[in-house]
């Protein structure tokens, strides 16, 4: 078959006429010396002793000539075409067969087998082409770039997805030297579910009159959502089996810190970190001498919380290695975006809970060989939230019934869902490390100087809003902005407890169902804007 072929190559362009004449005379030869490949394939009954002499007589006349072919290929191609051989070659269907065989041929395993040199190229050809299309699909972050995936379960994107805003990696730069007053990430927009005033969510004038008289409370939500994505996505590349949570907290709360640009009450943590493993659903975070370490078993639900003026975001989500625990991580995910779906101005807050644990317990688990229906947790709930207040009075429930209390507009509600393999009902249990000045709290005096001393600091640094035994230790006990490196509360034991008993500071111990148990957590920030609901905390993790 290489007669046709080495013809077209040596034939000049200015005999293409010539060429074309001559084209069916050759082919005739052409059959005359060699079955055709198109034939064989085709399944025509030739001769097999003739099938395998013509391929064997033109593998010899490629290997004499195989260099002289490489040289050419493409001169041959660009010959083909400038000739017509293309429509030659359809109308008698061996020209076709000869070009396929130089390509590299697949239908004939026996005239592959004896191509020698010319099949080993045509293989390698098309291993580098499958090369080539396997490297063109370079995974991209949704919405931005990053590269880095986080080494446990439950959150999906790269870790380090704040590059996109000009974050260094670590970021180490405060979220608002990257954004220009009034520009901070707009949060996921949702309509509200009922159609409770359609001149609410249409009309351009209530937007205008939204965005002047909001946005100024806006932009400090979104800027301490932004600080608690991007803290969030930097904690998401280092949890992992090994590392002890007291340090997981540490190197958390340090970014927190740094990104927000703590500056006292006006910007800062606005809760201690949780890190509630297995059976313990929430309010678990390690004081000093708890060397507690993450294993590759565990069920950990990290919440923390960031504040800007006093515009707080509480969100969290469960961290897991083990696949098995997908269902259950999935479960406490999904009930917490079906109620977010569901919340909006004028939606009672029964109905909320009510969809959420229709979905919630749809779900069943698989641990170890033993199946476990998913439970919500029936006294946990989500609750609204205020300046400084991180429990504002509404509570919204993740079980059907309660309260017909409904969303109004300009209220902050964290919508946050248990799912648990156990009873679905917790109680305080384990050392207490969670604690927070009552909101309301009286005025009530004092018998302990150090209780009054103590009480001042909290004041001072941390107004209303929640904190740890840790952050007392600390040598800015807790605000370096505040007391610099002379804070740290000595010997406060005795005076906390008088705190706690006198009702002026209320303790949080952890919350835990029955022990062997698994409970996941997922949580967000919401706003009933007059427009819409906005997801605040919404992150492209989950």
């Amino acid at each position: 078959m290489m007669k046709f072929r080495c013809a077209v190559d040596t034939c000049p362009h200015n005999l293409q006429s010539k060429m074309m004449a001559g084209l069916e005379a050759e082919v005739d030869d052409l059959e005359e010396d060699a079955p055709p490949a198109q034939e064989v394939e085709d399944g025509e009954e030739d001769a097999e002793e003739d099938v395998e002499e013509g391929a064997g007589a033109a593998a010899d006349k490629e290997g004499a000539s195989s260099s002289k072919k490489k040289k050419k290929k493409k001169k041959k191609k660009k010959s083909a075409s400038v000739a017509g051989e293309a429509p030659a070659a359809a109308a008698t269907g061996e020209a076709k067969g000869d070009v396929e065989e130089v390509d590299g041929e697949e239908g004939d395993p026996d005239a592959a087998a004896d191509a020698g040199e010319t099949g080993a190229g045509a293989a390698k050809k098309r291993k580098k082409k499958k090369k080539k299309k396997g490297s063109a699909g370079v995974p991209t972050c949704p919405g931005g770039t990053g590269s880095k995936v986080a080494p446990a379960r439950g959150v999906t994107g790269f870790t380090d997805s704040y590059v996109r805003h000009g974050q260094t990696e670590p970021p180490t730069i405060p979220v608002e030297d990257l954004f220009e007053e009034g520009s901070f990430p707009e949060g996921e927009i949702l309509e509200h579910p009922r159609d409770f005033n359609s001149f609410r969510i249409t009309s351009e004038e209530k937007r205008a009159e939204e965005r002047l008289q909001y946005a100024g409370l806006y932009d400090k939500a979104r800027k301490a959502a932004e600080v608690h994505r991007q803290v969030r996505r930097h904690a998401q590349s280092y949890i992992k089996p090994g590392i002890k949570l007291i340090d997981m907290c540490t190197m958390l709360e340090e970014k927190n810190r740094e990104l927000v640009r703590e500056n006292g009450l006006d910007a800062g943590i606005a809760f201690p970190t949780g890190c509630s493993l297995n059976h313990v659903a929430a309010h678990y975070t390690p004081n000093n001498g708890d060397d507690t370490v993450l294993k590759h078993g565990d069920v950990m639900k990290v919440d923390f919380g960031t504040q800007v003026e006093g515009r707080i975001i509480d969100c969290a989500w469960t961290v897991s290695f083990d696949p098995q625990f997908d269902p259950l991580l999935e479960a406490a995910r999904e009930a917490t975006n079906t109620g977010i779906r569901n919340a909006g101005i004028d939606v009672p807050l029964n109905e909320v809970g009510a969809a959420i644990q229709e979905v919630m317990e749809s779900y069943e688990v698989e641990i170890n060989g033993t199946t476990y229906p998913v439970k919500s947790v029936r006294n946990l709930n989500g609750h609204s939230i205020g300046p400084y207040e991180i429990h504002a009075g509404k509570n919204v429930p993740i079980v059907k019934g309660g309260d017909a209390t409904r969303m109004e507009e300009g209220e902050f509600f964290a919508i946050e869902t248990f799912g648990s393999t156990g009873r679905g009902h917790v109680v305080e249990d384990l050392e207490c490390s969670h604690y927070m000045k009552d909101f309301n709290a009286p005025r009530v005096p004092l018998r302990l100087p150090k209780a009054r001393q103590l009480l001042s600091h909290i004041n001072k640094t941390f107004g209303t809003l929640a904190f740890c035994r840790r952050w007392l230790e600390r040598p800015d006990g807790g605000s370096t902005t505040i007391n610099g490196v002379s804070g740290k509360q000595e010997k406060y034991v005795g005076a906390l407890k008088q705190l706690c008993d006198s009702g002026l500071v209320n303790a949080y111990p952890p919350l835990c169902d029955v022990r062997g148990s698994y409970v996941a957590q997922y949580e967000h920030t919401i706003l009933m804007r007059p427009t819409c609901v906005e997801v605040l905390s919404r992150g492209d993790d989950f």
